[in-house]
């Protein structure tokens, strides 16, 4: 069988995969995130503290997954594909304390990773691990110290948790230690560690704003339970709020329902429920015309808009979530994706959604004219900065729609597009590349992955007919060929081992018109040669749907999702199909 065959076949395999993870109602695709040791041990633990009798059987499942995932050397990565991680295996062993199973070897390897056991060595690793965002390390040392991990609570950082009952428009003035999306941690843990630490003149001050808080805390949780759809936060604000002495209150006991019913059948948890809007919108770009219910689908994404504004981050109705349930926050990346996906279905038709979704992403722009993720950004933590492949993804979908926008929002539109694109050409790196915010490669020595950003940014701008576009462009694509290992994949850097989704990213940017057309896209062939030949050898070896932890959750907080692989290669292998080599 010579290569175009080889193509063709697989080709149609991965049409037929991805066509059959689709649920047979008709529905958006769910996907399947990686089972995580940082979900398992902390909603052990939450059920722990909550009713260690009603949740037993939950308990004993989660702590049995724990020593079967277990590394030789005592240590947990945040997936089972991951390598150790100094954080996954401190929540494990604290969770493991709590049921009275504690490994020696796990004890041993912290005392390694911080120099030490003690709280002081503890302690001083978790926050020097975080720097100035707390979002992740008070939580942390909160659920040591309940667990007797670390005993020093005076030496936990204490939340703020009055503030959430100021109005919302002043949080990005009061540089919280927290990013946007926390302030159910902020309000459980910052009350568990006022009430578990030294008193003093303004402990009887601070107890008087429990009450309200615990109301803004009630009102931010969503129908289901779950906080963000994500069992360590869910996890951690009901264990707080149990130890703080509100066991019997509807959010511990809704959030101890959450977790009790997004368990899997090997008693493990993923770190969040589902993708589904956004493996959605990559499964429409991948299937493109194989999608035979085109109107009804689009119906099902436009549904999943936003119509209210949001309590977590105050934003405007208008953009989509990473998930169609209930506890989802909009955020840019998956509303450009939306956006994207709503052409494809609609054949450019517009609707209201796409005029909504458009504003959603103007009103979003961060001041530096660069998109973020969910909100304004509220002060420096990371997770409210700027991100390029959001930003060149917003930039797709401002392209696609913007000739049919109403006149007035045709022209915010594009000025917020050229205004995008200078921040794009601000931020390049002199090698030509860009970093992403929520994607990484646990190989790299930094964790970091500019050949996914630059293989995004160069795919979603090549079309683009703007003069910096193609300036940028033309940059990112040397970036790319320069980074080819010599078995024609891509890691996440130069000389990083190759990886099938990495690859087909890169692939993808390289074959996207007109950028084939320019020099480097010429001389592109070869290289995109060796690509599809490693794509390949993964498919024939049966190595093509290994998981491959490449996305990064809050706190960089590994996970790898079954459909990226699939979805991912399809697409790159069908615009490689158009260039007729």
């Amino acid at each position: 069988m010579n290569v175009e065959m080889k193509i063709d076949e697989m080709i149609g395999v991965l049409r037929e995969r991805l066509l059959a993870k689709r649920p047979a109602d008709g529905s958006v695709w769910r996907g399947e995130l990686s089972s995580s040791a940082i979900s398992t041990s902390v909603s052990v633990f939450a059920l722990c503290i909550t009713d260690r009798d009603k949740y037993a059987s939950y308990i004993h499942r989660g702590t049995e997954w724990l020593h079967t995932t277990m590394l030789p050397d005592g240590s947990w990565g945040d997936s089972p594909e991951s390598p150790s991680n100094m954080t996954a295996t401190l929540l494990s062993y604290a969770s493991l304390c709590a049921v009275g199973a504690p490994p020696q070897k796990t004890k041993d390897f912290l005392a390694a990773r911080f120099g030490g056991s003690t709280d002081r060595h503890i302690i001083r690793g978790i926050l020097g691990c975080y720097g100035k965002d707390l979002t992740f390390s008070a939580p942390i040392l909160v659920m040591c110290a309940l667990a007797g991990v670390i005993s020093r609570w005076d030496e936990i950082p204490q939340l703020p948790f009055e503030v959430s009952v100021l109005p919302q428009k002043l949080f990005r003035f009061l540089r919280l230690p927290v990013v946007s999306y926390a302030i159910p941690a902020l309000i459980a843990v910052g009350i568990l560690r006022r009430r578990k630490g030294r008193q003093n003149l303004l402990s009887s001050v601070r107890e008087l704003f429990v009450g309200k808080s615990l109301k803004v805390l009630e009102r931010l949780q969503p129908s289901n339970g779950g906080f963000l759809e994500a069992a360590p936060l869910t996890a951690f604000v009901t264990m707080c709020m149990s130890a703080a002495g509100f066991r019997g209150h509807v959010t511990t006991q809704r959030g101890a329902g959450f977790l009790a019913d997004s368990v899997r059948a090997d008693g493990s948890w993923p770190i969040d429920t589902d993708l589904a809007c956004w493996v959605t919108a990559l499964s429409v770009r991948a299937l493109e015309n194989d999608i035979t219910d085109r109107p009804l689908l689009a119906e099902k994404i436009k549904q999943n808009a936003f119509t209210f504004k949001h309590p977590f981050t105050g934003v405007m109705e208008g953009g989509w979530a990473w998930t169609d349930l209930p506890g989802a926050v909009p955020d840019a990346d998956d509303t450009a994706g939306s956006l994207v996906a709503l052409h494809a279905l609609l054949d450019g038709a517009y609707c209201p959604e796409v005029g909504k979704g458009i504003e959603w992403l103007l009103a979003l722009r961060n001041m530096d004219g660069g998109m973020p993720t969910f909100c304004k950004g509220w002060g420096k933590l990371p997770f409210d900065r700027s991100s390029p492949d959001i930003s060149a993804h917003a930039i797709r979908a401002f392209r696609l729609w913007q000739e049919v926008l109403p006149g007035e929002l045709r022209k915010k539109c594009r000025a917020g597009m050229l205004r995008m694109l200078g921040w794009m050409k601000k931020t390049q790196a002199a090698d030509g590349s860009w970093t992403p915010l929520w994607f990484g490669d646990q190989d790299a020595k930094d964790e970091r992955s500019p050949v996914y950003a630059t293989a995004l940014a160069v795919e979603y701008l090549a079309d683009s007919e703007e003069p910096v576009a193609r300036e940028v462009v033309l940059k990112g694509a040397e970036y790319l060929l320069s980074a080819q290992n010599a078995d024609g994949g891509w890691g996440g850097a130069k000389d990083v081992p190759s990886k099938v989704t990495l690859t087909a990213r890169a692939l993808s940017a390289l074959a996207s018109r007109p950028q084939a057309e320019t020099a480097p896209g010429q001389r592109a062939a070869e290289p995109m040669r060796k690509a599809v030949d490693f794509l390949l050898r993964k498919y024939e070896n049966g190595e093509l749907y290994r998981p491959e932890p490449i996305g990064l959750y809050f706190s960089r907080l590994w996970y790898s999702e079954e459909l990226y692989n699939v979805a991912f290669v399809l697409h790159a292998l069908k615009k490689y199909k158009t260039l007729n080599f």
